[in-house]
C-alpha cells in the first residue's frame, strides 16, 4: 500500500512542475508584462500619494504629536485617548453640525441648478454654447479670487448685496459675523459647484436618445411629465456619481471657508477645524497635530461610508 501512494505522489509531480511552468510562461508573455509595465507607475503613484499619508495620519492621530516630538519622531503612544478627547471636546458636535449644513444645502443646490441648466441649455437654442461657457467662468477661477471677491460683496457696510437688497427696504445684514458666517459660506460655495454639476450632467443628458422623448410627446406626455418618467429615471448612475463626488468635494472644502471668515463662528466645518488645529492661525497658537490627524481620519471614515453607499445604490441598480 505504501508504495501505491509513493508511486501516485511520484505521478503527480510532474504534473505539478508543469502547471507551475505554464503559469510562469503566461506571466512573461509580452501582453502580460506590457500590462504590468503600464500599471506599476498607477500603483507606485498611489502607494507614495496616497496609501502612504494616509498611513502617516492614522498613525498620528494613535500618537501624541507636540512641535517636539514631530521633529523627533519619538512621539508617544496614546491609542485611541486623542479620539475620545476629540469627540469629547464642546467643539466637536457644533462642527459637526455646521458640516452636515454646509454639505447638505450646498449638495441640494448646487445638483438642482446644475440639473435645471442642463436641462435647460439641452434645448441648443442660439448662443446657448457662450452662455454655457459663461456658466463655466467660476469653475476656471483661482479660489482666491472668487473667495476674495465674495468676501467684498458681502461685506456689511460697501458690499454690493447688502446695496441691492437696500434697494427694496431691507435692513443690511453682516454676512461674515459669527451668527451668518455660515450661510456665506454656504452661499459662495454653491456659486462654485453649479458649473461642476452643469458640465456632468449635461453630459449624461446627450446619451438619451430624443426618440424617447418623441414617442412620450405622441403619448400626449407634457415637458414636466417627460422630465420625471425619462430625463430624470435615466440620469440616476449620472446623478449618483455626481452627488458622491460632490460629497468628498464639498466635505474636504478648506479654501474659500478660510479666505471668507477664518473658519471662525458658524462656518468652521470639520476640515476647517483641522487645518487650524494643525497649523495654527498665529505665532501664538497651540498647534495640535494629533488632533488634526483625528478629525482627518474622521473626514476619510465619513467619505469612505458614502462611498459604500454608492456602491450598494450602484448594485441595485445593474440588478
Amino acid at each position: 500500500m505504501s508504495m501505491t501512494l509513493l508511486e501516485k505522489s511520484a505521478a503527480r509531480r510532474p504534473a505539478r512542475t508543469g502547471d507551475a511552468t505554464a503559469r510562469r510562461r503566461r506571466l512573461m508573455r509580452p501582453g502580460v508584462l506590457a500590462g504590468i509595465g503600464f500599471v506599476s507607475p498607477l500603483v507606485a503613484y498611489m502607494a507614495l500619494f496616497y496609501a502612504y499619508p494616509l498611513y502617516e495620519n492614522v498613525s498620528m492621530s494613535l500618537h501624541r504629536f507636540t512641535r517636539a516630538t514631530y521633529v523627533t519622531g519619538e512621539a508617544p503612544w496614546a491609542g485611541s485617548a486623542i479620539y475620545r478627547e476629540v469627540i469629547a471636546s464642546p467643539q466637536f458636535w457644533p462642527t459637526v453640525s455646521h458640516t452636515a449644513t454646509f454639505v447638505v444645502v450646498s449638495l441640494v443646490f448646487q445638483y438642482s441648478i446644475g440639473l435645471a441648466l442642463a436641462v435647460f441649455f439641452q434645448r441648443h437654442f442660439p448662443l446657448s454654447g457662450v452662455l454655457r461657457g459663461l456658466f463655466l467662468v467660476p469653475w476656471l477661477l483661482p479660489i482666491i479670487v472668487s473667495g476674495t471677491t465674495w468676501q467684498w460683496m458681502m461685506d456689511a457696510d460697501s458690499g454690493v448685496i447688502n446695496r441691492l437688497i437696500g434697494v427694496f427696504g431691507v435692513d443690511p445684514v453682516w454676512w461674515l459675523n459669527t451668527d451668518h458666517s455660515l450661510w456665506a459660506v454656504i452661499i459662495a460655495n454653491i456659486w462654485l459647484g453649479v458649473p461642476f454639476n452643469l458640465v456632468i450632467l449635461y453630459s449624461g443628458l446627450q446619451n438619451i436618445s430624443p426618440d424617447l422623448y418623441e414617442a412620450a410627446a405622441i403619448d400626449g406626455a407634457g415637458p414636466w411629465r417627460q422630465f420625471w418618467s425619462i430625463t430624470f429615471p435615466l440620469l440616476k448612475p449620472v446623478s449618483a456619481i455626481t452627488l458622491l463626488l460632490g460629497f468628498v468635494y464639498t466635505l474636504k472644502v478648506v479654501d474659500i471657508i478660510w479666505i471668507m471668515t477664518r473658519g471662525t463662528g458658524a462656518s468652521q466645518t470639520l476640515a476647517t477645524w483641522a487645518y487650524s488645529m494643525a497649523f495654527g492661525k498665529g505665532a501664538s497658537a497651540v498647534i495640535k497635530y494629533s488632533e488634526a490627524s483625528v478629525v482627518g481620519s474622521i473626514l476619510l471614515l465619513i467619505a469612505l461610508c458614502m462611498g459604500f453607499v454608492y456602491l450598494a445604490v450602484q448594485r441595485r441598480q445593474e440588478a
